[in-house]
């Protein structure tokens, strides 16, 4: 693990508001008939001119030279992560699609993802979503100087289980700093009391995916990207990047007044 200072914080900071204005612009522009491959398209250009870079564009895909091609991954219904922007996906009224966007900024990397409804939604989809957000709240709260990292993904799997969701196992979060993925994993599953301790410095990934049906997802044989879930159920995903303080978990990219 790498602990950071609070200049270092500071930084990655200024990196989640710029990863927090797109969000909250995509969250007003995001509408049926508008492409994956639009949303890309908005978010690079924004990110190009706070500044920063982007942090997926080129991440590398096993060797293979598959590496991920957008600057977002966004992905629709029933896919879960790391879906491929692309012209030839056009959102629906009532869809959902998550985007989560990663930019480097200073040499330090801020990393978030919020599911947005598309149109109106139906109840059991806004229940997903809403229940989704209330679990990456409750892992936040638990990410505070002297608590385990289980303790952050018990918290997430308590609350989803509670409300006839499942969580996701194969990917999880992460540290974050000067690479974007660091150690410690984040699971968001698993027994209370466990893994690495938390303490000052360390900054985390926090970021839930959360399915309607099981917990099982299957991944793209075409792009090698897209994880979707086994069964054709809905999945949302949401994320935020989290700095451990002596007062507690402060989520980068939000003012004292602003919450996650």
């Amino acid at each position: 693990m790498v602990l950071k200072s609070s200049a270092e914080i500071a930084i990655m900071h200024e990196a989640n508001l710029i990863i927090r204005r797109i969000i909250d612009e995509l969250r007003e522009r995001v509408r049926p008939g508008m492409t994956t491959a639009e949303i890309d398209a908005y978010a690079e250009e924004r990110v190009l001119a706070a500044g920063a870079t982007p942090a997926f564009k080129g991440y590398p895909h096993r060797g293979d030279g598959r590496d991920f091609p957008g600057t977002v991954c966004a992905s629709v219904n029933d896919e879960v992560v790391h879906g491929v922007p692309s012209d030839r996906v056009t959102l629906k009224d009532g869809d959902i699609v998550s985007v989560d966007l990663g930019v480097l900024y200073k040499g330090y990397y801020g990393d978030s993802a919020e599911t947005y409804a598309v149109g109106t939604i139906d109840k059991d989809a806004e229940k997903l979503l809403k229940i989704t957000k209330e679990s990456l709240e409750r892992g936040v709260e638990q990410a505070r100087p002297g608590n385990r990292v289980s303790d952050i993904g018990h918290a997430v799997q308590q609350h989803v289980e509670a409300n006839g969701f499942s969580v996701v196992r194969e990917f999880v979060g992460h540290g974050i700093g000067s690479q974007l993925h660091e150690d410690p994993q984040v699971p968001n599953f698993g027994q209370p009391g466990r893994r690495e301790r938390l303490v000052p410095g360390m900054v985390l990934a926090i970021e839930p995916m959360v399915n309607a049906g099981g917990p099982e997802v299957l991944l793209s044989a075409e792009d090698g990207w897209t994880a979707r879930t086994r069964d054709g159920s809905l999945s949302a995903h949401f994320e935020v990047s989290v700095a451990i303080t002596e007062n507690g978990p402060r989520v980068l990219g939000f003012t004292t007044t602003e919450t996650a």
